[in-house]
């Protein structure tokens, strides 16, 4: 259990870099579709030499592979949108719905142990949620994607747990990649940008990153529940703070950081339940 808490908070850490990187894109001009696409492609070049050899062809003609991968789909699309215009610490508070839905899903679709407790704890982590999200007193567009795209990520995360034994965690991440890489080619490849060192190095961040975060979130699912996972993805919220400060200069106000505060107490305490 050691090793997956371990592969959690790394994969936790290298997501909001990849959304870092993408921002700092979108904020030098860049196009949101084109982050998006470029993500999936750099991903499944990078993913390619460990894991053709993992992938069946008989696995990209498994509708469910193209659910899932459609799924990760429009919520990064939704999460680009997002932080086009959204501190990043905010955009994560508010995709955070994501985790709270995969549990009650897993729970009513996979049959996973359903506890009342933790769901009481998850309910505590949505008026977290709430908080930062502020429906109808202030609420942007641009939090409204990041709900939505929190919304995908909990279908996302739920059907990565089902399709854990399908296929090995290597082939899982290829497949998503080469699924998102075709669904946005005719958008990506319409809005290329003027490629400069700058440009090239955040791209090759922010699919890097993104890939190998994603990678390693397959193989906890493979090795553990989906509601035993969840406290530790709330971890993205203190990595998505610090790179909001540290790259940005932004930090939440009063009542976002409030916000942010409940769902990580809320997360941990769910840890804490399990191990009592």
């Amino acid at each position: 259990m050691l090793l997956t808490v371990l592969m959690m908070l790394i994969a936790m850490s290298l997501v909001p870099l990849g959304d870092t990187a993408a921002k700092l894109l979108m904020q030098a001009g860049v196009a949101p579709i084109f982050v998006g696409w470029s993500r999936f492609v750099i991903g499944a070049l990078l993913a390619a030499p460990f894991a053709a050899s993992a992938l069946a062809p008989s696995l990209l003609r498994d509708w469910r592979i193209w659910l899932r991968g459609g799924f990760i789909v429009c919520g990064i699309a939704c999460i680009l949108t997002s932080l086009k215009t959204e501190p990043i610490a905010n955009v994560f508070g508010a995709f955070f719905i994501g985790p709270i839905l995969s549990f009650f899903l897993s729970c009513w679709l996979l049959g996973e142990r359903w506890s009342w407790a933790r769901a009481g704890l998850l309910v505590i982590g949505f008026m977290g949620v709430l908080l930062v999200v502020r429906p109808g007193f202030g609420m942007t567009p641009g939090l409204a994607f990041a709900v939505l795209a929190g919304i995908f990520y909990g279908f996302y995360l739920v059907t990565s747990r089902w399709l854990a034994e399908v296929a090995r965690p290597r082939a899982l991440l290829l497949s998503q990649l080469l699924v998102g890489a075709v669904i946005l080619a005719p958008f990506g490849m319409g809005t290329l940008p003027e490629m400069s060192i700058r440009v090239s190095g955040l791209v090759l961040v922010s699919g890097a990153a993104s890939m190998l975060g994603n990678f390693l979130l397959i193989v906890a699912y493979r090795r553990a529940e989906a509601g035993t996972l969840a406290p530790f993805v709330y971890f993205q919220l203190v990595a998505a703070t610090f790179f909001g400060w540290f790259v940005f200069d932004t930090l939440p106000d009063a009542l976002t950081a409030l916000g942010l505060c409940v769902l990580v107490v809320a997360g941990g305490s769910t840890l804490l339940l399990r191990r009592g």
